[in-house]
């Protein structure tokens, strides 16, 4: 009888373990992943001097940082770094809401915009790798509402489509979008957009015609596109804060508000509509995480035959972005929404975003395994630079000027007064 009762305290031990282990926490998530929450909540994020370790000069960046954070044309602003594939510092500056004084947090929830085309290339590189995509298939024979000039849907393949290469204007037909019109609807009218050059035979980057992917992998996957990010990326690296659609922005406990000139601007839902293109929401943890696993640190969710499929460059373009840092760049190339380009000597890929109101980039050495993801609420340009200053410090340049603010207009007090 003894026995009986030795055993039954032991089922009964069992059994509240059990419970205990898929009980709710108060976000919601399982026990069973506390370790990924306290990572996020109170996991020792190396957000303080004492915890900055490793080749790049974190206090001189910190103090880069802060003074560009005072900036007029800035909200606030979130920066990680990952170094030698560790997440090396995090920090967070200004505000997320001006009107309400509401600070940026490392849980404020951002847009990625369009660094969402990661998501979409990495998805269709996966369902590549298992053989459930073909990317060499004609975009025509997947059920999708693109259309193009002279039928160029039925040659053009599916990898083509995902390295920009439709020959469309730049940005075809986007300002529809902005008006509220349907993404399927605008993609069917591509068929009367002007080209810029032969389908297949150059590069030009678009929005609503990538977003044809959403169709396609959906499809391929047999559910929502968003979803099958979600469950087969987000979720197993513990991107919890990760997702997809505005209410994913707004629905959120901390999420920044876009701003315009210093004032709090309306959230426009368009280019959610284009998910591939630009549909993702996070907060910083979770953009390095995304940031690592396009690294190669998580190979046990994204492996590196998945990743050499998605970031293989496919396409040359023209040098990225403008003034300086366009001098500053070389030799790029875009793969399946993904971005390389030659910096210094040294091989960078990632992507960069925009839309209104928001801004974000994420930028790494893939032979290091360093660089940065950043994301901010304005629409200020200036912070696209601060990838090629850590990149700089990594190498120990000693002559960098990304981050130099001597030849802006200086703050005036009463603007600096109104600034946290």
């Amino acid at each position: 009888m003894k026995r009986i009762y030795i055993a039954l305290a032991v089922l009964a031990a069992l059994a509240l373990a059990g419970w205990l282990a898929t009980k709710n926490l108060d976000d919601g998530g399982p026990l069973a992943e506390a370790p990924i929450m306290s990572r996020l909540t109170a996991e020792n994020l190396p957000d303080t001097p004492d915890e900055w370790e490793g080749r790049i000069d974190y206090p001189a960046l910190e103090q880069q940082l802060a003074e560009l954070s005072l900036r007029p044309e800035m909200a606030g602003l979130a920066v990680a770094v990952v170094e030698d594939g560790r997440l090396s510092f995090v920090r967070t500056y200004g505000v997320s809401d001006r009107s309400a004084g509401a600070p940026v947090t490392p849980q404020t929830v951002f847009r990625w915009a369009s660094v969402s085309k990661t998501a979409a290339g990495a998805l269709a590189a996966s369902l590549a790798n298992e053989d459930v995509v073909d990317l060499d298939r004609p975009v025509a024979s997947w059920r999708t509402t693109l259309r193009l000039p002279t039928g160029a849907e039925t040659r053009l393949t599916f990898c083509q489509l995902l390295a920009q290469q439709t020959g469309l204007t730049k940005n075809a037909y986007d300002e529809r979008l902005e008006d509220g019109q349907r993404p399927g609807r605008i993609r069917a009218d591509l068929v009367t957009a002007p080209l810029q050059c032969e389908p297949g035979t150059c590069h030009t980057y678009q929005n609503i015609a990538f977003d044809a992917a959403s169709e396609i992998l959906g499809d391929a996957a047999n559910r929502p596109f968003a979803e099958a990010v979600v469950d087969r990326f987000f979720r197993p690296l513990g991107m919890r804060s990760a997702g997809y659609g505005m209410k994913g922005l707004t629905g959120a406990k901390d999420w920044a508000r876009p701003h315009n000139n210093g004032q709090v601007r309306e959230v426009k839902e368009a280019y959610w509509r284009v998910p591939a293109a630009a549909g993702v929401n996070s907060n910083i943890v979770d953009f390095a995480r995304w940031m690592q696993a396009m690294m190669g640190v998580r190979s046990n969710v994204i492996p590196q035959e998945v990743l050499q499929i998605a970031h293989s460059p496919r396409v040359k373009t023209a040098r990225l972005y403008g003034g300086d840092l366009k001098q500053a760049n070389s030799d790029a190339h875009y793969g399946l929404g993904w971005r390389s380009f030659i910096y210094g000597g040294h091989r960078l890929e990632g992507h960069s975003g925009a839309v209104a109101g928001y801004r974000a980039t994420m930028i790494f050495e893939p032979a290091t395994r360093t660089g940065v993801v950043a994301m901010w609420n304005s629409n200020w340009g200036f912070p696209f630079r601060i990838p090629f200053a850590v990149v700089d410090s990594y190498h120990n340049k000693q002559d960098s000027i990304w981050l130099d603010l001597g030849d802006l207009p200086p703050v005036k007090v009463d603007e600096a007064e109104g600034l946290p």
